[in-house]
């Protein structure tokens, strides 16, 4: 089902690798304003390719990548691989350090209905869109998404574990974890990691957007070539792939934060909190996050001068009219998206995933302070979700709201990237497998 092939990558040559910790970034999606600022000033970080400047920003991020291929800045490796990745990190309050494990390839952009990458959130059509129009202009998969298979043998950790030994790169990234990256060029081992997941399905964990991204400039060049056969590299996307069996997943809550909604009147939304939830004053506003800890349908509520625990009422959560199998309803998500921002702060289901006052973060902390600056109306702080209630969604079908999970830690960009250009996408190593 999931047909993967090794990449033949683009990365930075020879002299530049020695500074790869001043040429990586953060993804697209969590970089932020200021880190943008900064890595712009490095005229080779990858951040022009992922997250170009200007209003013509695929145009400007097609023009910086010819540059580089013309002036050998990135060179393409002579031998398609499978790329070991390994992100060191630890958790707040933790000193035990983690390892994930996985690897980078190319993987096809298989459509939704093909039933063989699953998703589990929605998405936010202008972030989708950004992404084709950097991958029509560039025919490049900057940064891998990452998805999840299933090997509780795991039978693929002794090659990545040899491999590792003999890394390319190690850096420090900007979330404090330590990155790791190998090749495997062994075709007979390659063989074995294309046949572990050809007869599997894949939980697309991070990188909807860009995966999507790649799905409708896949579909958009099938419908232009009537000698369509699958194999062009159009077909292909780049992906981190982790064994979903692994002990190291780790998935943290992402908050919602609202700022800038007409008429919001604190009173009034109290009064209307009260006929869906049991609230609870809370007089230490750091503590909100641990109260609600474990708590099915429980959140806290961040205000300028006042902190709240809200809980939903058992006999309320029936009257949930949202179209969704159990599952989805009985997530802590959609329990907020529908009773808080829709029946209380008014802003309508279909109108969430592009709604201005709607937007995420994953800090309690950084919640917090902006709450009591006065830089946001409010926060809404919720619990995690589950790596089982994750493969419950995707087998029936459905999404959760956007932003629903946050795998941590996040890829970064910058250690390789992946061309489908026709001159440089195909090797011969492709047909022996």
């Amino acid at each position: 089902m999931a047909e993967i092939l090794p990449i033949k990558a683009w990365r930075f040559n020879v002299e530049l690798a020695d500074q790869i910790e001043d040429l990586v970034s953060p993804l697209f999606d969590v970089v932020s304003d200021k880190q943008r600022k900064r890595l712009y000033e490095n005229q080779y970080n990858s951040i022009h390719l992922s997250v170009p400047l200007g209003d013509q920003a695929a145009d400007f991020a097609s023009k910086r990548l010819e540059q580089w291929k013309n002036q050998g800045v990135i060179e393409q490796d002579l031998i398609p691989g499978i790329y070991v990745y390994y992100q060191y990190f630890t958790l707040a309050g933790s000193h035990h350090e983690y390892c994930r494990k996985g690897f980078i390839c190319n993987i096809k952009a298989y459509d939704w209905d093909e039933e063989v990458i699953l998703r589990h959130e929605n998405t936010m059509p202008h972030s989708v869109n950004d992404r084709i129009a950097l991958l029509e202009k560039t025919k490049l998969n900057v940064s891998p998404t990452h998805g999840l298979y299933s090997d509780p043998s795991m039978s693929l950790e002794q090659y990545m574990d040899e491999a590792i030994t003999s890394p390319i790169y190690q850096t420090e990234d900007y979330q404090g974890v330590r990155d790791v990256l190998a090749v495997i060029h062994d075709l007979d081992v390659i063989k074995k990691f294309v046949n572990k997941v050809k007869d599997q399905q894949i939980i697309l964990a991070d990188g909807h957007h860009r995966y999507e991204g790649s799905l409708s400039y896949r579909k958009s060049r099938k419908a232009e070539n009537p000698n369509h056969t699958g194999l062009e590299p159009y077909n292909y996307h780049m992906m981190y792939l982790t064994n979903i069996h692994a002990d190291d997943l780790r998935v943290l809550p992402t908050h919602r934060v609202i700022s800038g909604l007409p008429d919001f009147d604190e009173e009034q939304m109290m009064k209307a909190f009260g006929e869906y939830f049991i609230i609870k004053d809370i007089e230490e506003a750091h503590m909100v996050n641990e109260i609600i800890l474990g708590k099915q349908w429980a959140f806290g509520i961040l205000l300028k001068d006042k902190t709240y625990k809200l809980r939903l009422k058992p006999d309320v959560h029936e009257s949930m009219s949202w179209n969704f199998p159990d599952v989805v309803k009985n997530l802590d998500l959609t329990v907020m998206h529908y009773f808080i921002i829709e029946k209380v702060l008014g802003i309508k289901g279909q109108e969430q995933r592009s709604s201005p006052f709607i937007t995420f973060d994953r800090s309690f902390s950084d919640c917090l302070s902006k709450v009591i600056k006065e830089e946001i109306q409010m926060a809404i702080i919720t619990n995690d979700i589950s790596m089982e209630e994750i493969k419950q969604v995707c087998d029936t079908g459905y999404t959760m709201p956007q932003k629903s999970t946050y795998f941590y830690p996040k890829v970064i960009c910058g250690y390789l990237f992946s061309s489908i250009d026709e001159k440089e996408f195909h090797s011969p190593i492709h047909t022996s497998l």
